[in-house]
């Protein structure tokens, strides 16, 4: 059997390999941009390929596949519909997901990837007609028919919106999973009195259940902000075709494939209001990629916060113990390191780079398209791809079977000089700040020195700093 198989395309033959469903332009870009050896993710192809299913469907529709003449027979324009469906459906299922091999990092605006869609649901849609690979002719056209009445310029845009909606449920689920196991947390946590910290300096009380409440409704407000963010990406620009005119095709195109892509994907999708827009400006995914930045800088934060309220256990804070998931040192025998929360710092890491190459991309568009698409549609996906495993993975490996040290935390609480903020309207600021002073010094509680120095006696002094109560707020008097 032979290893290649030629096929043409509008600057000649090509050799392909005999068993690829990829066609000639697939193969130049193959040859043309190994780059970075990256794939375009399942959202993609799945994204892609739903448009070529659509358009297939809304062409056929219109009357616009004409019926064609293969040697002795006729295929009517209906069996190459179904055809391109059929192959479109299968794609969509998962089928042929090695067969998208170009580069991310390729020729602007994304023909490359376009037409490895086009021409791999031509070839099979072949295949299901009865062609084989290296038949010629085959009837059906990647071009002429599966990117009938598309461009590029359409479709790629389009793509990228369909395919952040089409795991953004599988995102806010992950963060509900979080934010769940965080509330947990902070139910299981709120007898547990500690020092506050500001400026990585003591403060006042504080309960660790407090603490895990806020780290749980931050994760919510970001979930809600992301799925804010995601309306815009609602809207699509399908059918402006090559500049947002719309043209070769039909008046009514725009309008059907939102219904029809409505229906076959399950979203609530709306029609552009200005096509122009819609192929000029990125913003929407801009705006998009910044809700999973700001996710990004806050999961950091909390990430930061674990590895500092673990740290030690001997020489740190210690006052909680992160589950032992793996031994912390290929030298240093009993180590243990906080590693989910380290990976979680890693992989926000990578998010935020993407959003800056995302912001990049899009503000580098020009006039009607913006060429930077192919490199904006992986950051996107990969940065969903990084959210969605990490949090899940922080949030059953880390959070779950995390404890609290209750014993060390009230330990530092026990030192720390700045409960005398309590004191503050009964013996007032000056003398607080005196007793916060000799208390430090002398290495005594502040209670100590309040009685020594004759300020309240010990019961008023011991009711005033009661711990617990501090965490509640209000005037102690």
């Amino acid at each position: 059997m032979a290893e290649h198989r030629i096929e043409k395309d509008s600057l000649g033959e090509v050799r392909v390999p005999a068993g690829a469903y990829w066609g000639a332009q697939t193969q130049r870009a193959v040859h043309n941009f190994p780059i970075s050896g990256l794939k375009p993710y399942p959202a993609f192809v799945w994204s892609m390929a739903m448009i070529k299913r659509a358009a297939a469907e809304v062409n056929g529709e219109l009357g616009l596949f004409s019926d064609k003449q293969v040697g002795d027979d006729v295929l009517t324009g209906a069996a190459i519909v179904q055809a391109i469906m059929d192959a479109a459906d299968e794609v969509i299922n998962g089928r042929f997901a090695d067969q998208f091999v170009v580069d991310p990092i390729q020729a602007g605006a994304g023909t490359s990837h376009n037409m490895n869609i086009n021409e791999v649901i031509a070839n099979r849609a072949n295949e299901i007609l009865g062609f084989a690979l290296d038949a010629s002719p085959k009837p059906v056209h990647p071009n002429d028919h599966v990117n009938m009445a598309q461009s590029t310029n359409d479709t790629i845009p389009t793509a990228i919106r369909l395919g952040c909606l089409w795991r953004l449920d599988e995102l806010l689920g992950a963060l509900d999973h979080l934010a769940m196991a965080l509330e947990q947390k902070a139910v299981e946590f709120d007898g547990v009195v500690k020092s506050g910290r500001t400026h990585l300096q003591d403060a006042v009380p504080v309960r660790l259940g407090q603490e895990f409440s806020a780290y749980a409704l931050s994760v919510r407000r970001n979930a809600h902000k992301i799925k804010q963010a995601a309306k815009g990406l609602r809207r699509l620009g399908i059918g402006g075709t090559a500049t947002g005119t719309g043209l070769n095709a039909h008046p009514e195109y725009h309008m059907r494939m939102v219904k029809t892509l409505r229906r076959l994907t399950g979203q609530k999708l709306q029609k552009s209001d200005n096509l122009f827009e819609s192929m000029q400006s990125m913003a929407d995914a801009v705006h998009f990629s910044g809700a999973l930045r700001t996710l990004a800088q806050d999961l950091t934060r909390i990430a930061n916060d674990f590895r500092l309220l673990a740290s030690g256990p001997s020489t740190g804070l210690d006052e909680i113990r992160l589950p032992a998931v793996q031994p912390g040192s290929s030298i240093m025998p009993g180590k243990v390191n906080p590693v989910l929360a380290e990976m979680l710092n890693m992989a926000m890491f990578q998010v935020m780079g993407n959003d800056l190459t995302v912001m990049l991309a899009g503000q580098a568009g020009q006039l009607e398209l913006n060429v930077m698409m192919p490199i904006m549609a992986y950051n996107l996906f990969q940065s969903m791809d990084i959210i969605i495993n990490a949090v899940t993975a922080f949030a059953d490996k880390c959070v779950v079977g995390l404890q609290a040290n209750p014993e060390k935390a009230a330990g530092w609480l026990a030192k720390n000089a700045i409960l005398v903020t309590a004191l503050n309207p009964v013996i007032g600021y000056q003398k607080g700040a005196e007793v916060a002073k000799e208390a430090m010094s002398s290495n005594r509680t502040v209670r100590e020195v309040v009685v020594e120095k004759g300020y309240l006696p010990v019961e008023e002094v011991d009711r005033l700093l009661d711990v617990r109560n501090l965490t509640d707020g209000g005037i102690q008097q």
